[in-house]
């Protein structure tokens, strides 16, 4: 897309603490150091990304501008430097479970009209109604010009996919790019099945009361027990709780007790337990681990708060 618009240096600005993936142009988009350790050369990763703050409306403006402005020894060598494109997530899972506001969605929707550059959105693990609505960017009164799904999207079977609109959905033409596995027929199946799951058992609405239960419930694990955790944040089935910084644990300590009381969580990063359970979980399995998880809390917290 970028190319098409006469750009030589084309490049996409993603955020501080994003995750987009394990291929190597993935790793380049993500915003988090920790994951480049090995694959650089040269101390550099792919080039063409920049980062800004999530949800820093300032920041990302000021980005917006400066990388549209072509510096003189590119100039020099003939070459126009701009963003093709912005690409973030809608709710930042490995960065801490933090939803993305509509503010900063809707300027980074007007920047990218501003130029003809593509907003997309990563709804690997967001989409497919984990958050209470199909998709994530639903949550936030946009719409992407491209958005990625995987995971959920084919219930454990692996698959990926990239939905386009517009002029997205027309910059590849047949055979400018292709995927080994693309279009498999089992991956595929298993994806009209999900969906089709999803769309015949009124799916969203039981994300959505779980979610509200798991809210409540965590809130009010926090609440007794203050030394240990904070705030509880997220949409619909993927909640982070924050683990504070003198509670004596880290948030994969954390885990690790809930797995000793048989509830299997997964930090996100090193302060927030994350809370994913499947899209159809009970009312009574919401129960039994909040239950499960105070027993894990109480023991760090040497049986309760004053």
């Amino acid at each position: 897309h970028g190319s098409n618009r006469g750009l030589t240096d084309p490049v996409i600005i993603t955020a501080i603490n994003s995750f987009h993936g394990r291929t190597l142009a993935a790793i380049s988009a993500t915003g988090q150091p920790k994951y480049h350790k090995g694959f650089t050369y040269g101390g550099e990763m792919v080039p063409g990304f920049d980062y800004i703050p999530y949800n820093d409306v300032e920041a990302l403006k000021a980005k917006f501008e400066e990388l549209n402005e072509t510096p003189e020894e590119l100039k020099a060598q003939g070459r126009t430097r701009g963003v093709a494109a912005i690409m973030l997530e809608a709710l930042q899972g490995e960065g801490g479970i933090v939803p993305g506001t509509k503010e900063f969605f809707s300027t980074a929707r007007s920047l990218c009209d501003s130029t003809g550059a593509l907003l997309m959105c990563d709804e690997v693990q967001v989409g497919m109604g984990r958050s209470g609505t199909l998709w994530g960017y639903e949550n936030l009164d946009v719409e992407p010009d491209v958005f990625t799904s995987a995971k959920a999207l084919g219930g454990g079977v692996p698959i990926g996919a990239m939905m386009a609109r517009g002029e997205a959905a027309t910059t590849l033409g047949p055979g400018d790019h292709a995927s080994t596995y693309g279009g498999n027929p089992l991956a595929c199946s298993a994806a009209v099945a999900v969906a089709t799951y999803i769309s015949e058992h009124n799916l969203l609405q039981n994300v959505i009361d779980r979610g509200d239960q798991l809210s409540a419930g965590l809130a009010a694990i926090a609440s007794k027990y203050p030394s240990v955790l904070g705030d509880v944040r997220g949409w619909g089935l993927l909640k982070g709780v924050v683990v504070k910084e003198d509670a004596g644990c880290t948030a994969g300590e954390l885990v690790g007790d809930a797995m000793k009381e048989g509830l299997l969580l997964v930090p996100a990063g090193t302060a927030v337990v994350r809370f994913v359970p499947p899209l159809i979980v009970s009312e009574g399995e919401i129960e039994e681990a909040l239950d499960m998880f105070e027993k894990a809390v109480a023991n760090r917290a040497g049986g309760g708060d004053a």
